[in-house]
């Protein structure tokens, strides 16, 4: 299997070659050659796996000429000793619990089994590292758990100042040693910006940096496996999902699992105020929103989703890293895949109170966002008797600010006990200037540890 740019000017090149580099030379997200595909009969088979052995079988497709049969089952079955609940709130209507790791959140999929993915290739090397991130909420955490103590790797974290919460942002900033954190004077578009800027930049190329947001394809292809999973544990011939959806990478891995053979029936795409894509779909011309609007759902805060492009070319159209399309995708095809909802903060406030009123279930502002678009898909097709599955994925207890306005009282799981006793170590602040942010790269190379 070899991965190509979704900007088309370089050469495909080994998954070992992708995972490390992170983004390909002329500023492209890599993509497979080609999207392998499961018969029916494997799908069914999965309905007697565990998690971990679903993701070995779908994973193998893609990695079985890259890494040995048995070192592939080792990573994963380490990456995942934690549980995935599916609850039915009413007939045929679930909630995904993708908030179970250990950093409560679906990030935590991606991020622990990209991390020993990338450990196992760079102790083979004996190669260091820098892995630059952006976060608007729960990337940067996830990335620090995974790779906290990695010798091979220092990672450096950007966030946008204003726009996480203090659970979040110390979720980040108390690992220390070889975790740095930064909360940028601007929006989580600057800080992808900043990255995006680093990689191309010629005069850092001797840093070794690599990427761990979800523009690389290590963090895309683990996010195939949470849908073959739900589907393996409803009755059902066919599946609808409700994604929260902010950069994309989330939905991005549920459409490589329908493509891969997952009969979904469609992707309910909702996402907050930040609604480039829902105006993409009614008139065909997309224009990214700059800045992005600052939401309760600040995962999703994105203006201009990365993963975007990827979504374009599986349709056969052409997207720049910017946002500017030159060669529409199959808008038919798209129009009949997905259904696109934006959420209101207005509206997110709402449905998390009704679902804990009606339902007895808490969900957070992401899962809330997810669940008022199945609320408009069942508005719109009120005969629909395919089951639909809403991602959750963060844990409530990571947003008690908004669950207290709504009188919910939740416990906190021990490991947010556990962070309040805890001190923010290597964090800085930095004003939304790409010079100062490159000095500070320069610095942490040079082993200056006052940056």
């Amino acid at each position: 299997m070899k991965y190509h740019s979704t900007n088309k000017n370089c050469k495909s090149r080994t998954f070992k070659h992708a995972l490390l580099k992170g983004l390909a030379n002329d500023k492209g997200l890599f993509m497979p050659d080609h999207v392998p595909r499961l018969s029916s009969e494997e799908i069914d088979s999965f309905r007697h796996m565990k998690y971990h052995e679903i993701a070995f079988n779908v994973l193998y497709k893609f990695l079985k000429r890259d890494i040995p049969k048995d070192v592939l089952k080792l990573i994963i079955d380490e990456a995942y000793n934690f549980p995935v609940p599916i609850e039915e709130v009413y007939h045929n209507v679930y909630i995904l619990r993708l908030d179970q790791g250990p950093t409560l959140s679906f990030k935590d999929f991606a991020a622990r089994l990209m991390a020993r993915l990338m450990n196992y290739y760079l102790k083979e090397e004996n190669k260091k590292i820098i892995i630059l991130v952006a976060t608007s909420g729960d990337t940067g955490s996830a990335i620090a758990d995974a790779y906290f103590d990695q010798d091979n790797t220092e990672v450096i974290i950007l966030f946008p100042k204003n726009e996480v919460s203090s659970i979040q942002r110390k979720q980040m900033t108390t690992y220390g040693r070889n975790i740095y954190t930064i909360a940028l004077e601007g929006k989580f578009d600057d800080c992808q910006n900043f990255v995006k800027k680093a990689f191309s930049d010629v005069e850092l190329n001797y840093l070794n940096l690599s990427s761990a947001n979800s523009i690389n394809i290590g963090r895309l292809l683990p996010q195939i496996v949470y849908y073959f999973y739900a589907f393996s544990r409803i009755d059902s011939k066919e599946i609808v999902f409700s994604v929260p959806s902010g950069n994309f990478g989330n939905l991005m891995g549920g459409i490589i699992a329908r493509t891969m053979g997952l009969p979904v029936k469609k992707f309910i795409v909702a996402v907050n105020e930040n609604d480039e894509f829902v105006r993409f779909f009614q008139s065909t011309k997309y224009k990214p929103i700059i800045p992005s609007i600052n939401c309760i759902s600040n995962a999703m805060n994105v203006g201009n989703p990365s993963n975007f492009t990827r979504l374009i070319e599986l349709y056969g159209g052409h997207m720049s890293e910017k946002g500017k399309m030159i060669v529409l995708p199959d808008i038919k095809k798209i129009h009949n895949d997905f259904f696109p909802v934006s959420v209101t903060d207005q509206n997110t406030i709402l449905t998390i109170q009704k679902v804990y009123k009606k339902y007895n279930t808490i969900v957070e502002p992401h899962g809330a966002v997810a669940w008022k678009g199945v609320e408009k898909y069942l508005e719109k097709y009120p005969d629909e008797r395919v089951p639909i599955v809403s991602l959750e994925t963060a844990h409530p207890s990571k947003f008690p600010s908004q669950l207290e306005k709504l009188y919910i009282k939740l416990k906190k799981p021990y490991t947010l006990v556990k962070l309040e006793q805890k001190e923010e170590v290597n964090f800085s602040k930095m004003k939304n200037n790409y010079t100062k942010f490159k000095n500070y790269l320069k610095k942490l190379k040079n082993n200056d540890k006052k940056i």
